[in-house]
């Protein structure tokens, strides 16, 4: 596939946070399509059904999203690219619906946790976990119901044709999702100043003591770290860190390359330019 012609995967529907970061990084003039969970959005890059993929790794009140972490284990793309989306929900319905005629509202668990202050101020509303906002929102508009209601972007209520009936129903104005481009077998990327891997350390004393030394020894800055269980192996831990500098500077090199010695594994993620 032409690389000149991009085409975007993303887990969800139309409408979904995942398509405006989509949108935000490449563009309102990108292709995408939506894929209806995240080892699909992987493996549509793998198969070259597409050239690219976005999907969420952490969200500023919600915290990361531990099964793309687990994929960007297992799987063998590249982190291109990041980008920042503000996280703005909604409360919309079908028209002819008000915020009284409302029992049920639909939409992701974490939608609905970040959403948690506005919520409690309606403990009449039964909340039920959907598998994504922007399908929340889609069926609700299918459903027809005036009782029925989905938090989701506003985006997404004009994609089916919803009312909102009250926007900003976020508990904290500080909600962010942070996403990663992906894609496969790419070049280096000009200007990179912030690169992601993973590392398991030995089972000895102070082993993450001297994983963490190669970057401070070095003056290299970690923006994050964050440990996960190893799938398929109890009590198995790695760590996810990213690292405010490119590979093509010197001192970074230098580091993830005494991290190959001192830790058990290294996989670096990708080098790109922090958004």
């Amino acid at each position: 596939m032409a690389k000149a012609k991009r085409l975007v995967s993303f887990q969800g529907e139309r409408g979904a946070y995942s398509e405006d970061a989509c949108l935000t990084y490449f563009g309102a003039g990108v292709e995408t399509r939506p894929y209806p969970d995240f080892y699909s959005v992987f493996t549509a890059v793998e198969k070259d059904e597409v050239t690219h993929a976005v999907v969420p790794v952490e969200n500023s009140i919600e915290g990361s999203v531990t099964q793309v972490n687990d994929l960007l284990l297992d799987h063998d793309l590249t982190v291109v690219g990041e980008v920042i989306v503000p996280v703005k929900h909604c409360l919309m319905a079908v028209e002819g619906a008000t915020m009284s005629s409302v029992k049920e509202v639909l939409s992701h668990p974490q939608a609905l946790g970040q959403s948690r202050k506005f919520l409690q101020n309606h403990p009449e509303w039964k909340t039920i976990a959907s598998y994504d906002t922007a399908g929340s929102a889609k069926m609700v508009a299918e459903s027809k119901r005036t009782d029925t209601a989905a938090i989701a972007s506003k985006r997404a209520a004009g994609v089916y044709g919803l009312k909102i009936l009250k926007e900003d129903v976020q508990s904290e104005d500080a909600n962010f999702t942070r996403f990663f481009v992906l894609e496969k077998n790419p070049g280096p990327v000009d200007g990179a100043d912030k690169t992601s891997v993973v590392f398991a350390t030995k089972n000895a004393p102070g082993a993450l003591h001297k994983c963490l030394g190669e970057f401070a020894s070095r003056g290299v800055n970690l923006s994050k770290l964050e440990s996960r269980p190893r799938r398929n192996k109890p009590w198995v831990y790695v760590f996810y860190a990213d690292i405010e500098r490119g590979m093509d500077d010197p001192d970074c090199h230098a580091a993830v390359g005494g991290l190959l010695k001192t830790g058990a594994f290294v996989k670096v993620l990708g080098s790109y330019k922090k958004a």
